[in-house]
């Protein structure tokens, strides 16, 4: 019989008030600026100096073959690089999941996140991290805000704070990642999932 996934995988996220790593910043309905209208934020580092995320639903054409082939066999579908976010464009950004089971202590070139995402030093082995990894994606630039920034955007309500499952990271193609996430949320907060994309305007 097959290996159970990790429970982790299916368990529906609560609800997360406190931004911290490995929780999502999900755009709200009104956030309508284009860089980020709809867009599904994972947060990698929240602390005093201020905080670090990347886009997670923002595919490039870019093939991730053509910028770092000895990463493209880890590299989860679609192929591709990701726009993590406005801020250093040509840096680039990689997440890992590991493994059920994995454990990434004493495997160079991997620090962890929350759960079972790591971030990966894109200079390491892939053949040495390749074991403990199901897969990785590749972020080109991130999104960042100094130390306050954030809350008061979240106070504005151009935020919605979330859990964050190990899928989320990895989404498949052609997945609404924001609805998706939205839809799993307690009610009244689900039916924003159904908000159209295109607000034609009144």
């Amino acid at each position: 019989m097959a290996q159970p996934d990790d429970p982790e995988d299916f368990r529906d996220a609560p609800v997360a008030p406190r931004v911290r790593s490995g929780t999502l910043l999900l755009a709200n309905t009104d956030l309508l600026e284009p860089t980020f209208r709809r867009s599904v934020i994972y947060v990698v580092e929240h602390n005093d100096g201020g905080t670090l995320g990347v886009v997670l639903n923002r595919p490039s054409e870019t093939a991730v073959y053509n910028v770092l082939p000895q990463w493209a066999k880890l590299a989860t579908k679609p192929k591709t690089m990701f726009i993590g976010g406005p801020v250093k464009r040509d840096a680039a950004l990689c997440l890992g999941t590991l493994r059920v089971g994995a454990d990434a202590r004493g495997v160079a070139g991997l620090r962890h996140v929350q759960g079972r995402m790591v971030m990966v030093d894109l200079d390491a082995d892939p053949d040495s991290v390749a074991p403990v990894v199901e897969g990785v994606r590749i972020f080109a630039g991130y999104s960042g805000w100094t130390i306050g920034q954030l809350e008061g955007e979240i106070e504005r309500d151009d935020w919605i704070v979330l859990s964050a499952l190990p899928s989320d990271v990895l989404v498949e193609p052609r997945v609404d990642l924001w609805a998706r996430v939205l839809r799993r949320q307690p009610m009244p907060l689900s039916l924003l999932a159904t908000h159209p994309i295109d607000v034609s305007r009144n």
